[in-house]
């Protein structure tokens, strides 16, 4: 089964006229897209959009052999024109099955906004799923738990909804998931794809041709992710973005409680707010059985600075005197041990650290002696890492 991306971009396609945000202007070439509509191995057409037919025409396909036109969300608008010749497109109740006389099988999917999903089943038995922008599966039980081949959905805007897919069974890692409906409220290239591959997704540019079934583009999903920064520098919300499409996330909150400090119970809850209300947090600083749970759900762990000052705080690390006296022996152990727990693991999991390493040099024997801690179990930590980035004023750069 061969599905052809006729556009890739939101409803109002990308860049939006007359925007002058900065995602619109980097918008040209293969970054611009028009709305999405796709093309089913030339029978079935979901979403007609302006200039469908000339779009077709780019990508070398036809339109003169289409049996169904499917609509899966309300347009703003004027209405667009319908080439001659195409039959009348139309939305599709939810749970009605259409066979075609090609061999074709398209089932309406319910959504939990406006709109309508479509499952499509080849004559030979590959299962592609389609979802429309803003949109996540709901009564996903009656899936059945039968993966599909090729899922197209806004990953951007709704990673919550591939989330519940892989919840229920319905997208696998050998699953190839595809974005779609891009609009300016994504990164442009190559943040784009770079974000898309750490969540098991992929963005393509408009008039390619996706073939269900074929495994060998789906990226792999890293196992081992260190995300560096400074204060404020946005490494909590992008590690939170890394997991955002995954189930049963379990946040590993290293900070604590503390009693009488309303500024720290307020950055705790902003952190809780913007989770997702499906993962669990867990205050714990004892990180290394949590890393040895063969097959668990991912773990984000945020962070492995205030865990070091725990560690430090037990040793008594900070007294140059207990430190000479055999504490950073204590210190360098429980690091050590981290370490050794991190490269071993298979978990999915993403641990937030602090970059220190650039600023002032700490006025105090024992700040520079937590500088340099901090530096060494980072360092650590990255030579088992398979991803390692580093964020600057919110933007990430790829360490590795």
């Amino acid at each position: 089964m061969e599905l052809t991306l006729l556009g890739t971009g939101g409803p109002e396609g990308l860049p939006l006229p007359d925007c002058p945000c900065a995602a619109c202007a980097l918008a040209v070439g293969a970054g611009a897209r028009a709305a999405t509509a796709v093309l089913v191995d030339g029978v079935v057409l979901i979403d007609l959009t302006p200039g469908v037919a000339l779009a077709a025409a780019r990508a070398g396909q036809s339109l003169g052999a289409l049996r169904l036109v499917l609509l899966s969300h309300p347009h703003d608008g004027p209405a667009v024109e319908i080439p001659p010749g195409l039959p009348a497109p139309a939305r599709v109740p939810d749970g009605q099955r259409l066979p075609l006389i090609t061999g074709h099988r398209v089932e309406a999917v319910a959504v939990d906004a406006p709109g309508t999903g479509y499952a499509i089943e080849s004559p030979d038995g590959l299962r592609a799923l389609y979802l429309p922008p803003g949109c996540a599966p709901a009564g996903l039980a009656e899936n059945g738990g039968e993966a599909y081949d090729l899922v197209l959905l806004d990953v951007v805007g709704r990673p919550d909804a591939l989330a519940r897919l892989r919840a229920a069974g319905a997208v696998t890692p050998t699953t190839d998931v595809v974005a779609v409906h891009i609009g300016h409220s994504a990164p442009p290239q190559p943040e784009l794809g770079r974000r898309l591959a750490a969540l098991g997704a992929r963005a393509v540019p408009d008039g390619t041709t996706l073939v269900a079934g074929d495994y060998q583009s789906v990226p792999d999903v890293p196992r081992r992710t260190l995300v560096l920064g400074g204060a404020r520098s946005g490494k909590s919300a992008e590690a939170e973005r890394r997991l955002a499409a995954f189930p049963d996330v379990v946040y590993v909150a290293t900070g604590g409680s503390r009693e009488d400090d309303p500024d720290w119970a307020r950055r705790v809850a902003d952190h809780r707010e913007r989770r997702p209300a499906g993962w669990r947090t867990e205050e714990t600083r004892d990180l290394v059985p949590l890393l040895e749970v063969p097959g668990g759900p991912p773990l984000l762990i945020d962070c492995l600075g205030l865990w070091l000052t725990h560690v430090m705080d037990a040793a008594d690390a900070w007294d140059d005197e207990a430190w000479h006296d055999g504490a950073y022996r204590q210190v360098r152990a429980r690091t050590e041990e981290l370490a050794t727990a991190w490269r071993a693991t298979r978990r999915t999991v993403v641990a937030v650290s602090n970059e220190v390493g650039s600023g002032v040099v700490p006025a105090h024997a024992s700040g520079r002696r937590f500088r340099d801690e901090l530096g060494r179990l980072n360092t650590a930590i990255a030579a088992e890492s398979e991803h390692v980035l580093l964020l600057t004023a919110g933007l990430p750069s790829l360490l590795r």
